[in-house]
C-alpha cells in the first residue's frame, strides 16, 4: 500500500514540462496511458475496500 501511495505522489515529478513545440498526435501520449492506468487502479482499490466492507457488515450472527 505504501508503494502505491508513493507511486502516487512520484507521477508528477516524473512527466516532462511542456517544451512548447506543437507535435502532430498520431495516438495517446504516455501521460494519457498512466492517467488512465492510476485511474482504473484506483476505481479497483475502491471497489474492494467497499466489498470488503460490505461483507463483513452482511454476515450473520450466530
Amino acid at each position: 500500500m505504501r508503494f502505491l501511495i508513493a507511486l502516487l505522489l512520484a507521477s508528477p515529478a516524473l512527466a516532462a514540462p511542456h517544451s512548447g513545440v506543437v507535435k502532430v498526435r498520431t495516438g495517446p501520449e504516455l501521460s494519457d496511458i498512466v492517467l488512465f492506468v492510476v485511474a482504473a487502479l484506483g476505481v479497483w482499490l475502491v471497489r474492494r475496500a467497499m466489498r470488503a466492507r460490505f461483507a463483513k457488515r452482511d454476515t450473520p450472527k450466530d
